[in-house]
């Protein structure tokens, strides 16, 4: 079978991660495509510096936008933007801006055997949805059961310091790639950037699609 690659790099707190995540599965559910998509996930952290327990989202909002019902209104903005994708943001859940490494280094470990996809959209709808802490270890672990991975193995990982030179590696990658923002997606030879409507990555997915075909003739 063809295999089209797709790269995502996000960030679990980026909204227009979340969004684009749900657009993008939805275009390959759409498209139907005779072929194998291998996902990558690259990690971006939005705020790299963040304290490893998180900051109290109202704080940390209101200081970044220097307004909470400012803050407030971006949240709206994405509520509105995410109608109709199969998605719902409850702000309201929402207590803490977490650090994201820990959920970053988990969804590589998913990737070793084979369930990257499936854990980074678990834990987009953890925070974006159901407001838990991402950030914590035990949140993660729950997590991690949910989509089959091994409750041990992964409480063992995020309790070591294993893996983060693999995520700062990683995001070097996406750095020299030319990455300065999130959601970037490489889908086949085509770079998408942002929350692009479905319509635009069904046409992409198309294309590449029809192009693989042609190349493997």
């Amino acid at each position: 079978m063809m295999k089209l690659p797709i790269s995502v790099t996000s960030d679990f707190i980026c909204p227009w991660c979340w969004v684009a995540e749900a657009r993008l599965r939805r275009a390959i559910e759409q498209c139907q495509p005779a072929v194998d998509i291998e996902w990558t996930w690259y990690p971006f952290e939005l705020n790299p510096d963040m304290p490893a327990a998180g900051i109290d989202r109202k704080t940390y909002r209101s200081n970044k936008f220097s307004s909470w019902v400012y803050s407030q209104q971006l949240d709206a903005q994405t509520i509105r933007a995410a109608q109709g994708d199969d998605i719902e943001f409850r702000y309201d859940r929402m207590a803490f801006t977490p650090n994201t490494l820990k959920a970053h280094r988990l969804t590589q470990l998913a990737a070793q055997q084979g369930k990257a996809t499936e854990m980074a959209a678990r834990i987009f709808r953890a925070y974006f949805h159901e407001g838990q802490n991402i950030g914590e270890v035990d949140t993660l672990v729950t997590l991690a059961s949910e989509v089959g991975l091994d409750v041990e193995q992964v409480s063992a990982f995020l309790h070591t310091r294993e893996g983060i030179q693999e995520i700062r590696e990683l995001e070097r990658q996406a750095a020299a790639r030319g990455v300065r923002s999130v959601p970037t997606m490489q889908i086949g030879n085509q770079t998408v950037v942002g929350a692009q409507p479905l319509e635009v990555l069904v046409s992409t997915l198309q294309t590449e699609i029809a192009q693989l075909s042609v190349t493997q003739r």
